[in-house]
């Protein structure tokens, strides 16, 4: 059974969540009817797979022995800060292997674990926030749930343990579920448009018109990959929250129309979200802090164009340690430092920035830049360039 994407997922998504409905209607708790629900799709996606499902319940145990290691050990407001960097290192090590073996052999082996990019950053936020003091307790029911929730557990959203903590514990009024549970039916349902109606339609015409080595097929391939990606991933992530709704979580959005963003710093506030304000969170504000907290760089602006940089870096080694996503992640930085240092010093941004024009400009500017951002996440870009350099006998 594959999440999202077979018929015999959405038969059973209908069946199980019914009785979900029927709980919260009566205001009865959630948290382990969905836990039930959890374990009997995970089991059903990898049954095919028992070695793949033992490899990911010994990661999670890992992870969750970890966190009350480190729990155990801290003392103080603010944790060990000799044993934070050791532990957060373990806490992503398997991801970092994991990524490793894939861009070396193309097989992760026993760490191609279903989900491990996403249990990891919520792994990791738990470490950093038992490190700062504010996580004091790990239940080892919830933190697994959390861990393995199902809706999210292919490709998020990225829910906060905190949050996620708060909603599975509590018992939610009639009127309150209801209006969870439609708006939860309808993002299903506008999900499943989004990724299997009109992202299909994208994925044709890619396939139909965009495979020639031609510059106008790398257009076509460049606006058809583009939107497809945003349909596929958008639909799925609004499955993902909906579903989450019936049973009870307020799964956060992870995605707010980011073709309609005037500028790449709107746009990474609206693509991705939670993926976005993890690594605003807990990568850039941290290394900006650090930096301003030992004063060998003082200009606030070089500050925050590293902080870029190195946010962004992460964010494209974390799809993978490949060219292209490195590059789509240093492409990125680099657009955000440009942009950071436009609205800082440009005069002319700042008496023009909320003219019409200039606002339908900056969307046109940045909606081709953002494609060419996924022109070069899709691994075309390099292959081409490859392909031009080879054909010129240059490489």
């Amino acid at each position: 059974m594959q999440l999202y994407g077979e018929n015999i997922f959405f038969i059973s998504l209908a069946v199980i969540l019914v009785p979900a409905f029927i709980l919260g209607y009566c205001e009865k708790p959630l948290k382990h009817y969905g836990m039930a629900a959890t374990v009997f799709f995970v089991v059903m996606t990898m049954k095919d797979k028992p070695q793949a499902l033992l490899y990911m319940l010994c990661f999670v145990w890992y992870e969750y022995i970890l966190a009350q290691i480190f729990l155990r050990i801290t003392t103080g407001e603010h944790g060990s800060r000799v044993a934070y960097p050791a532990f957060l290192i373990l806490s992503i090590l398997p991801l970092t292997l994991h990524k490793i073996l894939i861009a070396m052999n193309g097989n992760a082996g026993i760490l191609a674990i279903i989900g491990i990019s996403y249990m990891t950053f919520k792994a990791a936020q738990i470490i950093i926030e038992i490190s700062d003091g504010i996580i004091k307790e790990l239940k080892p029911d919830e933190y697994i749930y959390l861990m393995i929730f199902f809706p999210t557990l292919l490709s998020g959203p990225i829910d906060r343990s905190r949050r996620f903590e708060e909603d599975i514990r509590r018992t939610i009024p009639r009127e309150e579920y209801l209006e969870m549970a439609g708006n939860g039916l309808l993002k299903i349902l506008l999900g499943m448009v989004y990724k299997l109606a009109i992202a299909s339609v994208f994925y044709l015409l890619m396939k139909k018109f965009g495979m020639d080595r031609t510059l106008i097929s790398a257009a076509i391939y460049m606006y058809t990959y583009g939107f497809y990606l945003f349909f596929d991933f958008a639909g799925y992530s609004l499955m993902a929250v909906g579903t989450g709704y019936l049973l009870g979580v307020k799964v956060p959005d992870n995605f707010n129309k980011p073709f309609l963003s005037k500028d790449i710093q709107e746009f990474w506030n609206r693509w991705h979200i939670t993926l976005s304000h993890w690594l605003r969170d807990y990568v850039f504000s941290r290394i900006t802090m650090d930096l301003i907290r030992s004063g060998k760089v003082k200009d606030k602006l070089t500050i925050a164009s590293i902080a870029l940089m190195i946010n962004m870096l992460i964010m494209g080694c974390w799809h993978g340690l490949t060219g292209y996503y490195i590059l789509y992640g240093l492409y990125h930085g680099v657009l955000l430092v440009l942009f950071e240092i436009i609205r800082k010093k440009s005069a002319f941004y700042k008496k023009h920035k909320k003219d019409k024009w200039f606002m339908v400009v900056s969307w046109f500017v940045t909606l081709h830049l953002v494609l060419v951002g996924f022109f070069i996440f899709s691994g075309r870009f390099t292959r081409g360039v490859a392909f031009l350099l080879r054909s010129h006998g240059l490489i």
